[in-house]
């Protein structure tokens, strides 16, 4: 998987990228999303650079999934652990949550994989206590 400093922008894309594949495909409507929530300027990436790193991500990720990995996502805890561990600013971790919510939420049905990965992040970034807090109307937030 390709490295890039902490807290980049291409950190939180990758991030992105997972939340997609994490059912074990691209769906239409999940990119279309991409596109209406601006997400490449939600992490301050250019559109064509934010597409990139994730094509890249995607690539690596469904060409060389864990052996024995009992979940749709493409990753396993130890490769979960070392992406989520490259965001650690509070504000860019709940922006990257926020979009993952709204992806995995984009076809009206969250996968295990997608449901792994939310809940990952969450436990990662120790979120637990942001998804309680009022304003956050995602049924998914809540529930992860």
């Amino acid at each position: 998987m390709q490295s890039f400093e902490i807290n980049s922008p291409q950190v939180a894309a990758q991030v992105v990228a997972l939340a997609l594949v994490a059912d074990g495909e691209i769906g239409h409507d999940e990119l279309a999303l991409l596109d209406s929530m601006n997400v490449h300027e939600q992490l301050d990436l250019p559109r064509d650079e934010m597409y990139d790193v994730m094509r890249e991500f995607c690539r690596e990720a469904l060409n060389n999934p864990p052996s024995g990995w009992s979940h749709d996502c493409p990753l396993d805890e130890r490769e979960m652990t070392q992406l989520m561990a490259q965001i650690t600013l509070p504000a860019l971790r709940q922006r990257v949550l926020h979009i993952c919510v709204q992806i995995a939420e984009a076809d009206g049905e969250v996968a295990d994989g997608e449901s792994f990965v939310l809940n990952a992040a969450v436990e990662h970034w120790g979120l637990h206590r942001q998804m309680l807090l009022p304003g956050n109307d995602s049924p998914m937030v809540r529930a992860a």
